[in-house]
């Protein structure tokens, strides 16, 4: 790492930063590059502007017949300055949440603690997905604007060598250290075996064992301030992935694979990249970033920023806005299920209000409803499950504080099924092909972990402070939600059997 030169230009990932005359700069511990500011940037290459207009745009609408893309020339390889997370960004127009004053025109003098966020983008899609090694057959491209993402800090001052970066979202940039990881949180676990017979084709087995893979996954900034789907098709294609469901399977993946019987050193740089993403995480949040959109866009953002929060003593980290709702403790809540089930799941929002249709009987089912439960059994049940045991493994259910998800997870994964003599005639969920049937999710270095740790877990309470999520006149907002009894759950099921034909 460099550590306090006097350079005139730096450069990250293919892209270059100029300024106007040399000054004092060095890189963080994750690599990514620091100036003493403020400073003149004079120009970045590849430069931004618009494209020919012999490019055409060949995008898709997706299933539901929706795009946020557009053709539209006027930006490419854009740089910003995020001071607040919403719904509009200025590094491509393709996108339709281009604002052209968003763009940072060079040469652009930028004052201390600010962070300038640098992008190459996509000269056609569809891409590669940037997980596509995970992915099924179908979904390995994506048709996001962005290829590369990096991040330029402006301090006051140097940072220690050891210093992590600090968020590259608002003007508060505190600092932490390597110094402060907590590695005693980290548990030394044996690796799980993993029967490739028992596991479709598709899936790759390599994990755990390619750590540098793992580390690849995080070495970059993951660029995530959309507060809107669009984000989706924006995500810079080899920084990070372009759905919610993966980031959710990586950050699990990542966080079973920290407490393995490894040496500390083969964690180090996994770590670090884990941590890196909380700290960018809780800066995003902290200004106005949330993440409880419907389907399964929004998952895999809590984790990151209460782990790193746990690894740096720094509960700062995880005091965030009353706006910052993630989408795991959205989508689940208590209540009375039609086959007796109370740990329960919804969509919230998908091209409108959804509702809580876990708790009718499937035969009344709408499309919306049945849309939901492909959604609840396709996406995020089997994308979150390996995030509630690195919870508990560090004993992180309080701090959590939102026990519906921890009970729907356990539900998830049961290996008998505690309500099959109440389903009647709609069977526990059983899938082929792509998807596997409940009580296993969609890695099997995560599904095996559970099954050897999930019962030898620390004890532990629940926060006890439950609550959900409901639709009112002005919108969304959470209410209390006390666990229903088991008369209540008894005479709803009687009464959901009783109404059949």
């Amino acid at each position: 790492m460099v550590q306090a030169e006097e350079l005139q230009q730096v450069s990250q990932y293919g892209i270059t930063w100029t300024f106007d005359r040399p000054v004092r700069a060095g890189q963080f511990i994750n690599g990514d590059w620091w100036v003493i500011g403020p400073v003149t940037i004079s120009r970045v290459t590849p430069a931004p502007g618009p494209e020919s207009p012999d490019v055409i745009l060949q995008a898709k609408t997706n299933v539901y017949g929706d795009t946020s893309l557009r053709s539209d020339l006027r930006m490419r390889n854009g740089s910003m300055v995020l001071l607040r997370a919403g719904t509009k960004q200025g590094y491509d127009s393709r996108n339709q949440s281009y604002v052209p004053s968003l763009s940072l025109n060079f040469p652009a003098v930028i004052e201390p603690n600010r962070s300038v966020i640098s992008t190459i983008s996509n000269p056609t899609i569809p891409v590669a997905r940037f997980p596509h090694e995970i992915m099924w057959p179908s979904e390995k491209t994506c048709q996001n604007t962005l290829r590369v993402a990096a991040v330029l800090t402006v301090l006051a001052e140097a940072p220690p060598p050891d210093a992590f970066r600090p968020s590259y979202a608002g003007t508060t940039k505190p600092i932490y250290r390597a110094a402060q990881l907590k590695w005693e949180l980290l548990k030394q676990l044996p690796a799980p075996a993993i029967d490739p017979a028992a596991y479709p084709a598709w899936y790759e087995l390599r994990v755990p064992d390619d750590w540098t893979k793992m580390e690849r996954y995080f070495q970059r900034a993951w660029i995530d301030h959309l507060t809107s789907w669009e984000q989706q098709e924006l995500n810079p294609s080899e920084n990070q992935p372009n759905y919610g469901r993966e980031y959710s399977r990586l950050v699990s993946i990542a966080s079973l694979m920290l407490h393995l019987d490894v040496p500390q050193e083969r964690k180090r740089k996994l770590l670090i990249g884990l941590v890196q993403y909380g700290i960018d995480l809780s800066g995003v949040a902290q200004v106005g970033g949330y993440w409880n959109w419907g389907g399964g866009l929004g998952s895999g953002r809590k984790w990151p920023i209460y782990f790193a929060s746990l690894m740096l003593d720094a509960p700062a980290l995880r005091t965030l806005p009353e706006k910052a709702v993630f989408h795991e403790d959205a989508q689940c809540y208590y209540g009375t299920g039609w086959a007796g089930q109370t740990a329960l799941n919804w969509m919230v929002e998908h091209h409108g209000r959804r509702l809580h249709y876990e708790e009718r009987d499937p035969g009344t089912w709408d499309s919306w409803d049945k849309l939901s439960e492909m959604y609840r059994t396709n996406t995020n049940a089997v994308s979150w499950v390996g995030t509630a045991l690195a919870v508990r493994l560090m004993q992180g259910i309080v701090i959590w504080n939102h026990d519906s998800y921890f009970d729907y997870c356990d539900r998830w994964m049961e290996q008998e099924d505690s309500y099959a003599a109440n389903r009647g005639p709609y069977p526990r969920p059983i899938r082929n092909g792509e998807i596997l049937q409940e009580s296993q999710t969609r890695d099997p270095f995560v599904t095996e972990m559970w099954r050897a740790y999930r019962a030898s877990a620390p004890a532990q309470p629940m926060a006890g402070n439950p609550r959900r999520m409901v639709w009112t006149d002005e919108g969304l907002k959470w209410v209390p939600n006390p666990k229903p009894d088991a008369k209540a759950v008894a005479d709803h099921v009687a009464a959901i059997k009783a109404a059949r034909p």
